[in-house]
């Protein structure tokens, strides 16, 4: 690509604390082990960032597996490398609100508090906008629902607190940002949302997995040490950062990072299978126009060599 041609690397991420890049950035080894300059570039949304490879801005990008699979169905050159987190979606909503705890596990009763009230949600074809619109076309609400959506997920929550809507559905970021501006708690927890559901992955633009191998076979191998400080040190991962992402402190990154702590990197056999259902929802919801196949989302070469042993989800 144009980027490497000129010595640069251009990766896009999220505000997402848990990704790694946020470790990756908090210091030179990556941009020294590659011997390339790296432009990180931040996001407000997955779908963005799909729009940012088709304009060849990108080689590199953290997201959500349904606004990538999207961007595929339209023809943009990427593929998924390597896993990230599972399990990132939660549903808030202001105490008043019962959870699915308080509610037997019944999906349909928490949904139903909300039928002629708004809840808001990140940017349509987001992983948390298909998971919401999922669930309430199961259970005959999206027409007594309305969904709101959001370019920037920081807005979500201040809406809820004015009282433009009643609930959100999003990130364990969203959801402590949420309890610092008004009286909210979780109503559906990650579990709940779709057990294991893939909540980010790494992609590549084609041109640079063709060119480049041993690059990906090196950013993979930081991308794990990372995730690997996420599992076993959230302490002291909370504390890189909130040194490279200033806008929040350490006490806050922990905080998100103990929600949901299913990180590794793997493209594990769950992981895969689930992002094949998503496929399928989001052809039912008219979102993409053809059944993608592994082949056509996923290659898994990389991730072979760099993490053989079995994924960290579980545990």
């Amino acid at each position: 690509m144009i980027f490497i041609r000129k010595n640069k690397l251009n990766i896009g991420h999220l505000s997402t604390a848990y990704h790694t890049n946020f470790i990756l950035m908090e210091n030179d080894d990556l941009k020294t082990n590659l011997n390339i300059d790296i432009n990180w570039i931040l996001f407000g949304t997955g779908p963005a960032m799909v729009q940012a490879f088709k304009n060849e801005e990108l080689d590199i990008g953290y997201m959500g597996l349904p606004p990538a699979i999207i961007g595929i169905d339209n023809g943009i050159s990427i593929k998924c490398v390597a896993g990230g987190h599972v399990e990132g979606t939660i549903m808030i909503a202001k105490k008043k609100y019962r959870s699915i705890n308080q509610l037997d596990h019944n999906m349909y009763k928490v949904l139903e508090q909300f039928k002629g009230k708004s809840i808001g949600v990140p940017s349509k074809g987001s992983i948390h906008d298909v998971i919401i619109n999922h669930y309430l076309k199961k259970h005959n609400l999206l027409d007594k629902v309305e969904v709101k959506n959001y370019a920037q997920a920081e807005f979500i929550a201040l809406d809820m607190k004015k009282g433009i809507i009643e609930g959100c559905v999003g990130t364990p970021a969203l959801a402590v940002f949420a309890t610092t501006i008004l009286d909210s708690h979780i109503i559906i927890g990650p579990k709940f949302l779709w057990p294991n559901n893939p909540s980010y992955g790494i992609f590549f633009h084609l041109n640079l997995i063709k060119s480049y191998p041993k690059l990906i076979i090196i950013f993979l191998k930081h991308h794990k040490k990372a995730s690997y400080l996420l599992r076993i040190s959230q302490s002291l991962a909370a504390e890189k950062i909130s040194k490279s992402f200033e806008m929040i402190d350490k006490s806050y990154a922990e905080s998100v990072l103990k929600i949901s702590p299913k990180y590794c990197i793997s493209l594990s056999e769950e992981y895969i299978n689930t992002t094949i259902e998503f496929v399928k929802i989001l052809h039912g919801l008219g979102y993409i126009k053809k059944n993608l196949t592994i082949d056509d989302i996923f290659i898994s070469k990389y991730i072979q060599k760099v993490h053989p042993e079995e994924d960290h989800y579980s545990n």
